[in-house]
């Protein structure tokens, strides 16, 4: 009994002292701390990137002496590298480098391409000479000169490959702790705030990087995308002792490759019984039990040839390049049948890649707001952003509540109603580029500017502003209804997929317009005659190109009527995990 006094007593002493002075717990990782330097870091890269886009064709044309042409075709490049590189991106942080360490990396890379951009401004030596005006000759760029700048975009694209993919899911990774209700709502919040930060990110850039690039020059319009990328930098990395870092997991890149592979591999083999246990599943609970009926060809890549072989003992798969779940195999389906409504909006982001020929019409128009106060032309696609924040902001909260109270029922559009009306809205916005340009070039020739390209016309560059607004609400129906569509339509597994397929149709669409833009010059060039797309805005027949890309979004439009109709949705069959945004996507139609 006095043996367990004493223990108890130490024991009381133990928890007094512990008490008294206690050991300060580890503080645990993630959470609202770390949002300030994700969101932070995003922003000024934003800012930093699109600062530098609106003018650069400018910059191609007056200190490269390249043709309207060819510096748009360097420019259509770098966006489609742009847009492709986030999807490797995403591909190397899911398998082998994790979001924390390709985020970093690509803001170290995006520092660098800034800083090569920046010095193709300040070192003269990195430029042709300026073209002599008297004597009408200009000296071309050399293969050196040229390849410092197009190395500048290929590292800002590699940088972005890092950055974009990575920040909203790394951000998310830092609230995912349980399920906890209030970090539910942070994870709202911070989602919210994230989108917020793009759009305003995009307003400073127009508002005070391109005007300085205007009113200052190229070395100061360059050099503040630096500092801004390099605060970008910095601010991710201050927070690394907080941050939440996951590992890197198997990629749903990598899972579709895998089911091609086994399904030619097992090409020969025939499914005797769907349902039974011949074929694999990922889980034992699963929703799935055998593979639909489309595509039949994949589903012979979930066939079990040797149990005992195939499968492990805790009920995974041994070698996923011999067997694949039913579930992947679904989810490769569902990618597969989304493709033909996807390439529906190519046509529509290659009618907003047409940018550098609305600011060279924009830089002969009176800009002036008043006598002393100029609207920067490389901003006009300010009235884009004003226009989709608008329409998302009322779309919601009203429009469709009056238009539900004047049909006295629920009134919501469908995801692949909204992608159409995307589709002709851009085809508009087309229609009236090409009027307003049609006006414009006959105002030229009437005031005697056919052969002065840098001529001020006596008309109001704000006739340019409705082809703006139109394209913004374009992107407000087709942008947001192909995200609404993909996710309704895909497994949870695979909502990363969804803005990847939107990338992908950018970066697409800019290798097309970049195809486009060049056949149509060498045609219409040919003989002596002055190209279509003449350097000289005047001279030029802007109009015509405009109306060949309404002929081609007419028909694109037609073709999405077809790709609607036949489009069959995922049914409740064919859905795992994400069962409920199969049902939805039905539901949207």
């Amino acid at each position: 009994m006095e043996e367990n006094k004493v223990e108890i007593t130490k024991s009381d002493q133990m928890e007094s002292i512990l008490t008294t002075h206690q050991v300060p717990k580890r503080r645990q990782k993630g959470g609202i701390i770390t949002m300030p330097f994700i969101i932070a870091n995003e922003s000024f890269e934003r800012v930093a990137s699109f600062g530098l886009i609106p003018n650069m064709i400018v910059y191609l044309m007056t200190e490269y002496n390249l043709g309207l042409t060819k510096g748009n075709n360097i420019l259509y490049l770098w966006a489609a590298a742009s847009n492709f590189m986030p999807i490797l991106g995403a591909f190397l942080s899911d398998s082998y480098l994790g979001r924390f360490l390709t985020i970093g990396l690509g803001s170290i890379v995006s520092v660098l391409g800034t800083v090569l951009l920046w010095l193709t401004a300040m070192i003269p030596q990195t430029k042709p000479p300026p073209c002599n005006q008297l004597k009408g000759s200009c000296k071309s760029a050399t293969t050196a000169q040229m390849a410092l700048l197009v190395s500048s975009f290929a590292v800002l694209s590699i940088g972005a490959g890092g950055i974009l993919p990575c920040s909203l899911s790394f951000g998310a990774d830092q609230l995912a702790k349980g399920d906890n209700p209030r970090n539910a709502r942070v994870l709202r919040s911070f989602l919210s705030l994230y989108y917020a930060s793009q759009a305003i990110s995009i307003v400073l850039a127009m508002t005070i990087i391109v005007p300085i690039q205007d009113h200052f020059g190229w070395k100061v319009g360059f050099g503040i995308p630096v500092m801004l990328m390099f605060i970008s930098a910095v601010s991710f990395f201050l927070a690394s002792p907080f941050y939440v870092k996951q590992k890197a997991k198997r990629s749903l890149f990598t899972g579709f490759a895998q089911v091609i592979a086994v399904a030619y591999k097992n090409r020969k083999l025939t499914i005797l019984n769907k349902s039974s246990s011949e074929l694999y599943h990922r889980r034992k609970n699963s929703c799935l039990i055998a593979p639909t009926e489309k595509l039949r060809c994949l589903n012979k890549a979930c066939i079990i040839r040797d149990p005992k072989l195939d499968i492990t003992l805790d009920g995974s798969a041994s070698n996923p390049w011999c067997l694949c779940a039913i579930e992947e195999v679904e989810e490769l389906k569902a990618l597969i049948k989304v493709i033909p409504l996807w390439s529906t909006g190519i046509m529509v982001a290659i009618s907003f890649s047409q940018s550098s020929f609305p600011l060279l019409q924009a830089k002969s128009m009176d800009r002036h707001i008043t006598s002393s106060l100029e609207f920067p032309a490389a901003s006009f696609g300010l009235f884009t952003i004003i226009t989709l924040a608008i329409w998302v902001a009322l779309y919601e909260r009203v429009i469709l509540p009056l238009a539900s109270k004047i049909r006295g029922k629920p009134v919501r559009l469908g995801a692949i109603q909204r992608i159409g009306i995307g589709i002709f809205l851009s085809c508009m916005a087309l229609v009236v580029s090409a009027m307003v340009e049609n006006i414009r070039r006959r105002k030229a020739i009437n005031q005697g500017f056919i052969n002065n390209p840098n001529a001020v016309l006596d008309m109001s560059a704000f006739w340019l502003v409705p082809q703006y607004c139109l394209l913004g609400l374009a992107e407000a129906f087709n942008a947001i209804g192909q995200l609404e569509f993909y996710y309704s339509e895909f497994p949870k597994s695979m909502s990363s997929i969804a803005t990847a397929l939107l990338g992908l149709g950018i970066a697409v669409a800019s290798l097309l317009a970049s195809l486009i833009q060049s056949t149509v010059d060498n045609l219409t060039s040919r003989g002596g005659k002055e190209s279509w797309v003449s350097k000289c805005i005047n001279k030029g027949h802007y109009g015509y190109y405009y109306w060949l890309l309404v002929i081609m979004s007419f028909f694109n439009l037609l073709y999405f009527l077809v790709c609607s109709w036949t489009y069959d949705p995922c049914t409740e069959e064919g859905a795992d995990e994400g069962g409920e945004g199969f049902k939805e996507g039905q539901e949207l139609q």
